[in-house]
């Protein structure tokens, strides 16, 4: 693919993974909030992250399991009958 495609597909994470952060961030949700900070992080198209062709395929890979481990993970609701 050429080189524009992969830095279009960095701005589309990173935006997307802080639009999720900010989500994670109102509903006091921290850890995953902390979690989509990093992936922000490291899929932003500035200064980019060395890992290798195998090691971005294995990342790649386990974000977007993540990602769709995350849509089904239901956080259970809290009671407030105190």
């Amino acid at each position: 693919m050429p080189y524009g495609y992969y830095m279009f597909v960095r701005v589309v994470a990173m935006t997307g993974f802080s639009i999720l952060a900010y989500y994670m961030y109102k509903e006091e949700r921290d850890v995953e909030m902390i979690v989509y900070i990093c992936l922000a992080i490291l899929f932003q198209p500035i200064f980019k992250i060395p890992l290798g062709r195998v090691l971005w395929n294995i990342v790649d890979v386990i974000v977007g399991l993540g990602l769709i481990v995350s849509i089904f993970w239901k956080k259970p609701k809290e009671s407030y009958d105190k």
